[in-house]
């Protein structure tokens, strides 16, 4: 199936450091009883898995945060902190009491997590926090964070705006509220509850200490994934499937036969097999409405709560997976009626993974020769500007994978890099090819490739290739004696992973 995830990222990016000379005169406010006993300090030993070696972990890494402890016995803090964990702690601040924690459900794509202690009653009298959905721009909401004493403090700052905006993963856009403050480093700061008047506001994710910006996820995503949790299987969030522009464009108004005073967005891609694919929609077409909200020409709708923000939102935000929602189009400037249904789609239907995240990479090494599954994960080994360092023909596959890939390709298998060896030389040069061949099968993923590699031609397998050198050769019976050495020179613990 063909799928395209064209997120713009920080996938998973480490805790943010403040400065501890970022002092404000307004940071340290009187915490009410109530909220004292609705936090608890969380601790995640997390160690990534390494996409150039993926036979490999990286380093362990520590990260702390406060959690909001919510009904039901747990505790709701971001997925970025638990991301790849291999220990989760919770701790009383007031006590000091400790107990590990389990991960109930993670949303990396809406970047939220639910915990729960393993230890019976260590929540003991701590009074969840309730949720407020009436935030609006303007509103004063605190930032908590512990001291090391163990002292609650409380950071002012208002709701500056609400938007539609990406969280950590690139693509996903959902409610976003931002605030203007300045916080002090505090060990609690990787995540932090927004509170507003005693109620849960929000979760802070990221904070910029240059211009004292903070991005928090609102309480009404938080609503949704809680929602979506407690209806006994958990979905995630829809998506219509489609990209558009803005119809602002005269010309462009006149090409797609737009009367004047329409507003509108104007469809340039529809993802194949998609909820907008399924309903009819088509590139070229212009969306006019959405769920019954008219839709202006910089695609905004009018939300009661927040005035104009982008469209997105009612699919988001207020509708949920398995929903029916109506679409007024025009086509050729023809009026027409559509209605999809909103879905969430698994990242492992795509064909280049948006993320993969606690579990490992599959890989398959032969000869030195290491193949891999391209996946978003993967470019990003080249870092926080994966898009201009990584490798730009993968990075293309990736972005535009569902306009370029040709139909039924469930995976793009590339020969990562070759770990050099006396029986690979003149291949230790190869790397970043996508591989389309071997002896004569077609590679659509990496168990066709181990299938393949079961059948050798003639005493040799020929690998091909979309790039140069365009193929190779490989002598089949020597494999196993090479496959030997491999293992020992470069301590692999194994030569594939495929489960």
């Amino acid at each position: 199936m063909r799928k395209i995830f064209a997120l713009v990222l920080l996938l998973l990016a480490g805790s943010f450091v403040l400065p501890a000379n970022l002092h404000s005169a307004n940071t340290v406010r009187p915490v009410s009883p109530r909220t004292e006993l609705s936090v608890v300090r969380v601790s995640s030993t997390n160690q990534d898995y390494d996409f150039f070696r993926p036979w490999a972990k990286k380093n362990p890494r520590d990260f702390h945060g406060l959690g909001a402890v919510i009904a039901g016995n747990r505790v709701l803090v971001t997925a970025q902190l638990v991301a790849n964990h291999s220990y989760v702690e919770l701790e009383r601040a007031e006590s000091g009491q400790k107990s590990a924690a389990k991960v109930l459900c993670v949303d990396y794509e809406a970047n939220l997590a639910i915990l729960q202690p393993v230890a019976e009653n260590f929540l003991g009298n701590l009074s969840p926090l309730e949720l407020t959905l009436d935030a609006v721009v303007g509103d004063r909401v605190n930032v908590l964070q512990l001291e090391s004493n163990d002292a609650l403090v409380s950071t002012p700052g208002p709701i500056t705006t609400i938007e539609v905006g990406h969280y950590q993963l690139e693509g996903a856009a959902f409610l976003l509220y931002k605030l203007s403050l300045a916080l002090q480093y505090r060990e609690g700061s990787f995540t932090a509850p927004v509170i507003k008047d005693g109620k849960l506001a929000g979760i802070l994710m990221r904070f910029d200490p240059r211009n004292q910006n903070v991005d928090v996820i609102p309480a009404p995503i938080i609503a949704h994934f809680l929602k979506d949790l407690d209806g006994g299987s958990y979905q995630g969030f829809p998506h219509l499937g489609m990209e558009t522009a803005p119809t602002r464009d005269p010309q462009l108004r006149h090409f797609a036969k737009l009367p004047a005073g329409t507003g509108g967005v104007y469809v340039t891609n529809v993802i194949p097999n998609g909820p907008a694919d399924k309903a009819g929609l088509k590139t070229g077409d212009v969306v006019l409405e959405l769920a019954g909200s008219p839709i202006d020409q910089d695609g905004n709708y009018e939300e009661a709560l927040y005035g104009r923000i982008a469209f997105v939102n009612l699919v988001t935000t207020r509708s949920f997976a398995g929903d029916k929602l109506p679409l007024k189009i025009s086509r050729d400037g023809e009026m027409k009626a559509l209605e999809a249904t909103a879905t969430h789609e698994a990242a492992g239907n795509y064909v280049s993974e948006p993320y993969i995240v606690d579990r490992p990479p599959r890989y398959y090494v032969v000869d030195g020769l290491i193949f891999e599954e391209l996946s978003r994960q993967y470019l990003k080994e080249w870092g926080g500007d994966w898009q201009k360092q990584a490798p730009q023909r993968l990075v293309y596959l990736d972005r535009y994978q569902s306009s370029i890939v040709p139909e039924g390709r469930k995976r793009i298998v590339i020969l990562s890099q070759v770990l050099p060896t006396a029986s690979n030389i003149g291949f230790d040069d190869l790397k970043y090819l996508v591989v389309t061949q071997i002896n004569g099968k077609t590679i659509n993923s990496l168990d066709d490739l181990s299938a393949a590699l079961t059948k050798p031609v003639d005493g040799f397998h020929k690998v091909e290739f979309e790039e140069y050198p365009k193929q190779i050769f490989l002598d089949a019976a020597h494999l196993e004696e090479n496959d030997r050495t491999v293992v020992e020179s470069y301590s692999l613990p194994d030569l594939k992973l495929l489960d």
